[in-house]
């Protein structure tokens, strides 16, 4: 009797230990990319963990008019400098002078244009966002999903302005809008276009205006990555 016994036990233990070999690992569950993550990533979001430098000139083309100046940021270390004319600025964003501070809202004003899609993550935690799935583009009249961005009313150089962001499928901006202080009006409208691949980032070098002669856009374009 205690034989069978034996046998019984050995019997459920051999077969507890083949459920348990033969079970699954469950997988984890990955989390839904938010709508400003995927805009992000569509620009090269995960590759700029990797830069560490940038240098391009800004440059805006208006009738007869030309203007321009040029930026070199280090991120990791906050180092920037300007060069505009014959006259060169470098500082740390983290230790600003007076001067360094009446500089850098060129600077955020640029890296702005340069690197809007960024923003979305950098400044998540200072806006308020709205997605709509079908409107229509001002310029191209194009049906395009809409994002829409109202900066808080505290901080930062132009807090309680609005952004409309406009973008197909592929979640690349083709136009946006900016409001100021969140007006109903629109206060610019420009095109998202020309872009090109730097390293993994992708930028677009054009912002046209439509029925006016206006280009802003960008060239010397330079991203260096970590070695």
């Amino acid at each position: 009797m205690k034989f069978f016994k034996a046998i019984i036990v050995l019997f459920i233990a051999f077969n507890f230990s083949c459920k348990t070999e033969n079970k699954e690992t469950p997988k984890p569950i990955e989390k839904e990319q938010s709508i400003l993550e995927k805009i992000a990533d569509a620009h090269g979001f995960e590759n700029w963990k990797d830069v560490n430098k940038i240098q391009f000139t800004f440059n805006v083309d208006r009738d007869s008019t030309h203007f321009e100046r040029s930026w070199i940021w280090q991120p990791k270390s906050n180092d920037v400098t300007r060069i505009s004319g014959v006259d060169t600025l470098n500082y740390n964003r983290k230790n600003m002078d007076s001067i360094a501070i009446k500089t850098n809202g060129g600077f955020i004003n640029d890296r702005f244009w340069l690197l809007a899609p960024f923003n979305l993550i950098w400044d998540s935690n200072n806006f308020e966002y709205q997605q709509v799935e079908n409107d229509t583009a001002p310029i191209s009249k194009k049906s395009l999903q809409k994002l829409t961005i109202v900066y808080g009313k505290q901080g930062g150089y132009t807090p309680g302005d609005a952004y409309d962001f406009y973008f197909d499928n592929d979640y690349r901006i083709q136009e946006w809008v900016f409001r100021k202080s969140n007006q109903p009006e629109a206060s610019m409208t420009t095109t998202w276009e020309n872009y090109k691949d730097y390293n993994g980032i992708i930028i677009a070098l054009d912002h046209k205006k439509e029925k006016e002669v206006f280009n802003l856009f960008f060239d010397d374009i330079i991203i260096q990555l970590d070695q």
